[in-house]
């Protein structure tokens, strides 16, 4: 049975048990892919691709429930990973929800005078 601390490592072992290749470079991929998760969790919250006018009901309610489950699926995978309870993973998260959230849901890098989330993404808010 493992202790339930945080701890700063270096190697796959914590985040992926029984990856061959407990090097430094699998788990600056391992970082990288967790931070890009996140982003992407992020990307599918404040997204629009279901046009309202060229899509019927049934379907763009079809491709809100695949978009909605993907969300899920990927954002437990980010909460798996954090659970290996090494930091750097756990920076990782934060972080690429935090760079997902400039990028997609906050005023700093919109150009226009349009306020975010006036025209409502495609999925509700993802709570915790």
């Amino acid at each position: 049975m493992r202790e339930m601390t945080l701890l700063w490592g270096k190697t796959t072992g914590d985040i992926f048990p029984g990856v061959p290749g407990q090097t430094f470079h699998c788990y600056v991929f391992g970082l990288t892919l967790v931070f890009s998760i996140s982003l992407v969790v992020e990307w599918l919250s404040h997204t629009r691709i279901i046009k309202s006018k060229s899509a019927d009901n049934v379907t763009a309610g079809l491709l809100q429930t695949a978009m909605y489950g993907i969300r899920v699926a990927l954002a437990y995978l980010v909460m798996l990973a954090v659970m290996s309870f090494n930091v750097g993973v756990m920076v990782a998260a934060v972080a690429g929800f935090s760079v997902g959230f400039l990028i997609f849901g906050s005023r700093a890098l919109v150009k226009s005078q349009i306020v975010p989330y006036e025209e409502s993404p495609d999925l509700p808010p993802l709570n915790c």
